[in-house]
């Protein structure tokens, strides 16, 4: 069985040991342990991993901005947050940057390995499936890469993060008609709770500042359904 390779980075010494001695137990995990966010980059860019798990609250560089930089790297590399920091606002950052989950301190091991066993499941499922569907979007006078996650008009071109492509993909997909806001939620998020609905409603805010530029292009709400993309 080949090994998952784990970046965790976290500043606490001891509780970064004792993840590390725990999932290595596993038997099914590769671990490499990081003490800081420059460090954390730098293992980053030298190998490949299929899991990262950061700490926020980090000396040199924090995990919110090394998960952006992780993002401009690899836009599909799942990313689980572990952090002291519960305020709903940091919760929002978390996902705004593309985080996948978010686990607060003190927490039980054995929960953050059932985060990791389903976020590795839904990576793996949603390589296997994603492959088949469109990943290039012509919307009005936008053009939408899913791939780079990039939406070009006139020349110019906006980054959008990890969530908000892919939030844009599911609308573009079903382009003029209904996604319902179930649907959205646990494709993207795998749970349609409150929290995750507000986090969705910021995303799709931005997504419409993005796409203001063509009169002919609007993202609506639909009572009590969901959303839909309209392009005339």
């Amino acid at each position: 069985m080949t090994k998952k390779r784990v970046l965790l980075v976290e500043d606490d010494p001891n509780l970064g040991m004792l993840l590390e001695d725990y999932l290595d137990l596993k038997g099914k995990f590769e671990v490499q342990l990081c003490t800081n966010g420059e460090e954390g980059l730098k293992a980053f860019l030298e190998k490949s991993f299929d899991i990262c798990i950061l700490d926020v609250m980090m000396p040199k560089k924090d995990g919110f901005s090394l998960a952006k930089d992780i993002r401009n790297v690899n836009p599909n590399v799942p990313i689980i947050f572990a952090t002291a920091k519960g305020m709903m606002e940091d919760k929002t950052e978390a996902f705004t940057l593309g985080g996948d989950d978010y686990i607060t301190k003190p927490f039980r091991i054995e929960e953050l390995l059932l985060r990791i066993n389903a976020l590795l499941k839904r990576s793996g499922q949603q390589n296997q499936t994603e492959e088949a569907k469109p990943t290039f979007f012509e919307i009005g006078t936008y053009t939408f890469d899913y791939q780079s996650q990039q939406i070009s008009h006139n020349g110019q071109q906006q980054k959008v993060s990890t969530k908000e492509a892919e939030l844009l993909r599911l609308l573009c997909l079903k382009k003029n008609d209904v996604l319902t806001r179930e649907e959205a939620l646990l494709q993207i998020w795998h749970d349609d709770n409150y929290f995750n609905g507000r986090s969705m409603d910021v995303f799709l805010s931005k997504l419409r500042k993005y796409l203001k530029e063509d009169p002919n292009v609007e993202i609506i709400n639909v009572h009590g359904r969901g959303y839909k993309l309209l392009v005339n």
